[in-house]
């Protein structure tokens, strides 16, 4: 019998995207059923990759730009736009712009990156026509609100002494004053999408810079810092806008990145993958699978909270597909996913490694991976026979 394998995997942080990780996957399971019938979904949720998997699943097309990265210097970054009918819609990553694989690991320090390019990638889509932005939000190396983004667009945050702040989330703890009366007037005319982390929040005990300060470089002085910091532009925002964001459903995603789109450019926050699966038919592809296979660079307590393999798992499960997942590291309290759909995991780690060592050997150790867990496949066949 044929197995019919779908392989819907996200990209692996700083290492490969998600059509790569679906490619050594797909390497892998071949090595050892050469005969399988493999389906591939590479799958996005607003991080590395958003950009061009949109534009792939649409027909689109891909346009270059250079901007202003996390730490001041230029990199070459991207946008798209959308094939098909409808508005001109153009697509865009943050993480292109301000994303963490783009901060040196010297430089990681959330009170000084700032989301500057992700406003310049906004306004060089408003330059290339653009009706409706979709943007997505994920893999960021920034903790700043989106302030630094709705700077680029002409919208002045001013301290008490009425000059502007700087760039980087630490400078919003000198924030008095938000004037939106030069922010670029296109950004009325045009509908914002964003595609975040409904689960992120910007304020409080699980505030973004308490859960993911720290892996953006942040000590724990640091992140006390950051948070008081992002209190401080909520109040101002609350005052001024008379929004109240701090925990506001997505306003932590991406360093609070959804903050800044939402109360500063006037931007609409979805649920990532109400936005994601309008474009990708995962549920159709998998409905003609025997067996799902996802993958992560990590699974841990934190993948049931908006990440993808527990997306396809839950999603899977309704069709009563079985679903594996691989994973570059399993973390903290990882048998949570056993809830929501996932059935095993299996780390793509063979021995002990530094973690530089896996992210330059991650396309073989994805493939062996899968490749253990065919044969682990295979043996399970047997003992049902």
């Amino acid at each position: 019998m044929t197995l019919n394998i779908l392989i819907a995997p996200s990209g692996f942080k700083e290492s490969l995207e998600a059509d790569e990780v679906a490619d050594c996957i797909e390497a892998g399971i071949l090595r050892v059923l050469p005969s399988a019938r493999i389906q591939k979904a590479p799958l996005v949720d607003g991080g590395e990759g958003f950009t061009r998997g949109l534009v792939n699943a649409t027909g689109g097309t891909l346009h270059s730009a250079i901007v202003t990265g996390p730490v001041g210097q230029s990199v070459a970054a991207h946008f798209g736009f959308l094939g098909g009918d409808g508005p001109r819609t153009a697509v865009l990553e943050m993480a292109a712009a301000a994303g963490l694989r783009l901060v040196p690991r010297e430089a990681r320090n959330p009170l000084l990156t700032t989301t500057y390019g992700v406003g310049e990638l906004i306004k060089a889509a408003l330059d290339a026509g653009a009706e409706r932005i979709l943007v997505g939000c994920g893999d960021s190396g920034t903790n700043d609100g989106g302030a630094g983004m709705a700077q680029a667009l002409g919208v002045r945050l001013l301290n008490a002494e009425g000059e502007e702040i700087g760039r980087g989330g630490g400078e919003l703890i000198h924030l008095d004053r938000i004037d939106m009366s030069q922010r670029d007037p296109r950004l009325a005319e045009v509908q914002i999408d964003v595609a975040c982390n409904w689960h992120n929040l910007l304020c409080g005990p699980k505030g973004v810079a308490r859960v993911f300060g720290p892996q953006k470089g942040a000590s724990p002085e640091t992140v006390e810092q950051m948070a008081a910091a992002l209190d401080r532009y909520a109040e101002i925002i609350q005052r001024d806008l008379d929004l109240d964001v701090r925990e506001a459903p997505g306003s932590g995603a991406s360093g609070g990145l959804g903050t800044g789109l939402s109360a500063l450019v006037g931007a609409t926050l979805h649920p990532r993958y109400d936005i994601v699966m309008q474009y990708l038919d995962l549920e159709t592809l998998l409905q003609e699978s025997d067996l799902a296979i996802t993958a992560e660079g990590s699974i841990d307590f934190q993948t049931p909270r908006g990440k993808i393999p527990a997306e396809v798992g839950r999603r899977a499960k309704k069709y009563g597909i079985p679903v594996v997942a691989i994973a570059g590291t399993i973390g903290e309290d990882a048998q949570v996913n056993f809830d929501c759909g996932i059935d095993s995991f299996e780390s793509i780690l063979d021995g002990p490694c530094s973690l530089e060592e896996a992210i330059a050997n991650a396309c073989e150790l994805v493939t062996n991976a899968a490749e253990r867990l065919t044969r682990l496949l295979l043996v399970g066949q047997r003992l049902s026979a």
